[in-house]
């Protein structure tokens, strides 16, 4: 597991972004278990109680789920899966509008460029 972390936003967020990403891609799988808060500390060498702080946050948004002393394990619940892949394909969409916007280019053109551009990707 490997993660760049940047300065801007806190460490634990950006542990629960890389979560989200890693189950919205189907790397992490509905119901898998994941490593434990210390093993995951030890990994990407963060504080224990940054790891702690965000499969507290994880689990709150019902992302992850511990019974008793077993080990923590993704959701299976379908519409917080279903609201992971959401909220990053919206992050992604927002930022690359308010970029497209800022040069004020054509709809039409933007919408023809980003076909262009994904339908090539899917060919790699």
């Amino acid at each position: 597991m490997s993660v760049t972390f940047n300065n801007r936003d806190p460490v634990y967020i950006q542990v629960i972004r890389h979560f989200k990403e890693q189950i919205a891609t189907g790397r992490l799988e509905p119901g898998q278990e994941i490593s434990s808060r210390r093993e995951l500390a030890n990994k990407l060498k963060i504080n224990p109680n940054t790891a702690q702080r965000a499969y507290k946050e994880m689990e709150e948004q019902g992302l992850i789920f511990t019974e008793r002393n077993l080990p923590s394990r993704i959701t299976r619940d379908e519409h917080v899966l279903n609201a992971v892949r959401e909220e990053l394909i919206l992050e992604a969409v927002d930022s690359f509008v308010t970029s497209i916007h800022a040069i004020n280019v054509p709809l039409s053109e933007v919408l023809d460029l980003v076909k262009e551009k994904y339908e090539n990707k899917s060919e790699d």
